[in-house]
């Protein structure tokens, strides 16, 4: 079952086309993060999917079915900043919380012990850090115990101690069955957290898949000979090579991550005839490859 099939979505907003198009299905038991720039139409997305926003064209559903109210009382969102009282404790904004939903309060000790704020929970919203903040945001979203949550941006203007506990949060309950959809521009996030990735870049939808396919990790061996056209002949029939690039100077030789062996790359071309002036081996990194990706269009 597709929790969330989006089907030539757009959003038009007057001459801008904030989303052109787009589609893509969301799998049962993921982590799949919306990723891209600022502007890139993430945030009108779940907008438009949470009924926040009005989609121009397309169609999508939720749980095989046309969304309805029914559909996003079974979903979990944290859509902007919480709306907290500072002067309340945690346990008393969550009250209202609860209240606002329609849930009662007996899920409240459970969603407090979630996000391990338990023994913060009588202590003023405006006493906690911005982290113990954004967990309190998530304890919200947790209550009535829903199985499929929807982020935007849940790491933003944390430090790197909030930003690691939200991490964390987010892996324990994709490990507990949780469907999570997250919007991020921080490609570390997206490596880190989701199974799923689906890129934006200006409205348009670029790459949508499984990460390790998606945002993969490559080896990258510079190889040079004095006649580097017989070179690229050569290391073109190289078993196990993804693509051979020519460069300026250089020939970049590509593998999948981690199968790259420079002395049986040098074997190979010195077997073949060419005696190598230059082998070197470097990582492509995924900074690399989401900014080959975004620059595209």
């Amino acid at each position: 079952m597709a929790i969330l099939a989006v089907q030539n979505l757009s959003k038009n907003y007057g001459s801008l086309q904030a989303l052109k198009n787009v589609s893509f299905e969301v799998p049962k038991g993921c982590v799949f993060g919306i990723l891209g720039p600022n502007g890139s139409g993430k945030t009108t997305l779940l907008g438009i999917v949470m009924d926040v926003l009005k989609a121009s064209g397309g169609q999508f559903q939720l749980f095989d079915e046309t969304p309805s109210s029914k559909h996003r009382k079974m979903m979990g969102t944290l859509l902007e900043t919480p709306n907290f009282y500072h002067y309340l404790s945690a346990i008393d904004n969550l009250r209202i919380a609860a209240a606002i939903k329609g849930h009662d309060e007996s899920d409240i000790a459970r969603v407090l012990e979630v996000v391990n704020l338990t023994e913060r929970k009588n202590s003023r919203f405006n006493t906690f850090s911005l982290g113990m903040k954004q967990r309190l945001a998530l304890a919200a979203c947790l209550l009535g115990n829903p199985d499929v949550l929807v982020f935007d941006e849940p790491t933003n203007g944390l430090d790197p101690v909030g930003i690691a506990e939200i991490r964390e949060l987010i892996k324990r309950l994709y490990k507990e069955g949780k469907t999570i959809i997250m919007a991020s521009h921080l490609l570390d996030e997206v490596e880190k957290v989701c199974t799923h990735v689906a890129i934006l870049q200006r409205g348009t939808l670029l790459m949508h898949g499984h990460v390790d396919e998606i945002l993969v990790n490559e080896d990258i061996v510079e190889v040079s000979a004095s006649d580097n056209d017989r070179l690229l002949q050569v290391v073109g029939s190289y078993p196990g090579i993804t693509t051979v690039k020519k460069q300026d100077t250089f020939i970049d030789v590509h593998f999948p991550n981690g199968i790259a062996s420079l002395e049986n790359l040098n074997r190979f071309c010195f077997e073949n005839g060419i005696a190598l002036q230059h082998l070197r081996l470097r990582k492509k990194s995924l900074e690399a490859k989401f900014f080959e990706l975004t620059q595209k269009k």
